[in-house]
């Protein structure tokens, strides 16, 4: 049975307030300068180097390279469903930069405050994840590309992840030891750190505390729809 317009609508709707979510946890995993997200580890840190291309520019242009690496993977079977990572990535990187701007006045003067941020981040992240996955409607490229490799490697999708959050922190510190001569940043900004671990690790466990209290409200919202 094919979806009315206002279920669909509503999917999309649900959908969109995680990509928010995801966006409003990028900005304040950056502005804690304790550590950002692995997946938004190469488009922040890149962002040092190039100031004039914004992180939000930086992320979708990071997910158009993903969606190119899906395609060359799986060839004739790329789905042309799969294309709808294209406004996905665009919505998502102009979320990320409103996001940015709208935390800017924030003033992070100690440890404590940045600890504060980052457990912050993990809860809002775990909602924003939640409600893609129950909206769904929106792919992003980073999830998509982890399923795309855990089939074709027929490799369980939570060691793929792990392998490819490891791989993006890698090649982040990498590109910031060439260019700055530091594995976490730039000397100032901070892209890799113990946030990072902390976010890669726990926004997972936040979720089984997340999850039921996101499906009570949005599951419910969602079926009166259809």
């Amino acid at each position: 049975m094919k979806p009315n317009t206002k279920d669909l609508l509503s999917r999309y709707a649900v959908a969109s307030l995680g990509l928010i979510f995801v966006a409003i946890g990028v900005a304040l995993s950056l502005k804690s300068n304790l550590g950002t997200a692995p997946i938004s580890c190469p488009p922040a840190v890149m962002n040092l180097q190039w100031t004039f291309l914004s992180v939000g520019t930086l992320t979708w242009m990071m997910h158009i390279v993903l969606i190119l690496i899906q395609a060359a993977i799986l060839r004739r079977r790329f789905k042309v469903s799969y294309l709808m990572q294209l406004p996905a990535a665009f919505v998502f990187g102009y979320l990320c930069d409103a996001a940015i701007w709208a935390f800017d006045w924030i003033q992070v003067d100690s440890y404590e405050t940045q600890m504060f941020l980052c457990i912050l981040t993990i809860i809002v992240t775990a909602v924003g994840v939640r409600l893609e996955v129950i909206g769904n409607a929106w792919m992003l490229a980073g999830e998509m590309t982890t399923v795309v490799l855990s089939d074709v490697t027929q490799t369980r999708f939570s060691t793929v992840k792990v392998l490819f959050d490891i791989f993006c922190v890698i090649l982040s510190a990498a590109f910031a030891w060439f260019v700055f001569g530091y594995l976490t940043g730039d000397g100032n900004s901070v892209v890799i750190r113990e946030g990072t671990l902390i976010l890669a690790i726990c926004t997972g466990l936040c979720m089984k505390i997340t999850d039921p209290l996101v499906d009570k409200v949005f599951r419910r919202f969602l079926e009166r729809q259809q």
